[in-house]
């Protein structure tokens, strides 16, 4: 294959990737409140508030306390920025 080509396909291929691991930008306060909660949900965290227990249920839920649920220092950073977002734009929590 053309030294070209190589170069192409491996440009393209870190777009895809970069493009995949970083978050989407969210368009309403609902959809940051999902994408966090969403991340608690993967993780096992039992929802407390109605809100949550309709769009996640608890099936399969291990923790109930936030601080309790094992995240990893990746996870933790996006969070953290959702919530600055959300603070940022003044979602009701």
């Amino acid at each position: 294959m053309p030294r070209q080509m190589l170069t192409m396909l491996g440009l393209l291929g870190f777009s895809l990737m970069a493009a995949s691991t970083a978050p989407a930008r969210a368009e309403t306060c609902d959809d940051l409140w999902y994408a966090r909660n969403e991340i608690y949900k993967a993780q096992g965290y039992c929802f407390r508030t109605a809100r949550g227990i309709s769009a996640f249920g608890n099936a399969g839920c291990q923790y109930d306390a936030v601080e309790d649920v094992p995240l990893s220092s990746s996870q933790r950073r996006t969070i953290a920025d959702i919530a600055r977002e959300e603070r940022a734009r003044r979602c009701p929590r």
